[in-house]
């Protein structure tokens, strides 16, 4: 399988870099960050399953997988991982997707 990203969670992915590298005021700790989720999506490419079901309390089809504080949203289309949201796993989720 491949994966592919969502124009939202692209922006996800910009924004935590951009909060990150300003808060800490580090930008090699801010591009470690982007590249540890990014890696777990080559990880969901090849095991689309690892993730958490998420039929009953977010969408039916979605899976969530963590890596440190965020949460990839994400489900399969095909032979093909979507990325839809790279999110803080502090946050409303199932708010934030119903936008």
């Amino acid at each position: 399988m491949t994966h592919r990203l969502t124009t939202a969670a692209e922006t996800q992915l910009d924004e935590i870099w951009l909060y990150i590298a300003r808060e800490t005021g580090n930008l090699s700790i801010a591009d470690r960050t982007v590249d540890s989720i990014t890696e777990r999506f080559c990880l969901l490419a090849r095991y689309p399953h690892l993730g958490r079901r998420r039929d009953h309390d977010l969408r039916s089809g979605l899976r969530s997988f963590p890596v440190g504080e965020f949460i990839v949203i994400y489900r399969t289309e095909g032979e093909e991982v979507l990325i839809l949201s790279v999110l803080r796993g502090s946050r409303n989720i199932a708010a934030l997707l119903d936008r």
